[in-house]
């Protein structure tokens, strides 16, 4: 387990067991040491249970945005009751850093294996990770991008962005 997957898995656990919310460990390798968006996602059997994160930075490093959004998939995801005690053991992280997002003009820009994608219309902003299991197209990512944020699948007058990830189990 890379040392900022371990993270995820000592903040959830800490704040489930205790209502404590961790420090950031000071020696984590210099590849997790600045600022970025970060998604944490947390499987049980498989199947997602949790994923929160934040397409920008809202705290001072990747290890306290990891903790932060370790927490928050753990026990505010709207899609899943929070996760209890007993399921601890169960449960298997993973950690997206996210790359600088850049703009995109046509679906040719797009790879879903190689790419996350980020649409935008006004103040609605979707956001889908790269390499996720059943999303084998750019449209397909554009799809649920769209209906995440609550636009209309069919409305083509959206700003679009990729960006890749740095992906820790």
């Amino acid at each position: 387990m890379h040392p900022i997957v371990r993270v995820a898995k000592e903040a959830v656990e800490a704040y489930v067991r205790e209502g404590r919310v961790i420090q950031p460990p000071r020696d984590l390798p210099p590849e997790v040491c600045h600022r970025a968006g970060v998604f944490v996602s947390i499987k049980k059997g498989g199947k997602l249970r949790g994923c929160i994160g934040t397409i920008e930075p809202l705290t001072d490093s990747v290890p306290t945005e990891v903790i932060r959004n370790a927490i928050a998939a753990a026990t505010e995801d709207h899609r899943f009751p929070p996760v209890t005690e007993q399921e601890l053991g169960e449960l298997q992280y993973s950690v997206d850093v996210l790359c600088r997002p850049e703009p995109v003009s046509s679906l040719e820009e797009l790879d879903a294996r190689r790419y996350g994608v980020i649409v935008q219309k006004g103040l609605r902003r979707g956001l889908l990770l790269p390499d996720l299991e059943g999303v084998e197209s750019p449209q397909e990512q554009l799809y649920i991008a769209k209906l995440k944020a609550g636009i209309p699948p069919e409305d083509e007058d959206v700003q679009v962005f990729r960006f890749e990830v740095r992906r820790f189990h």
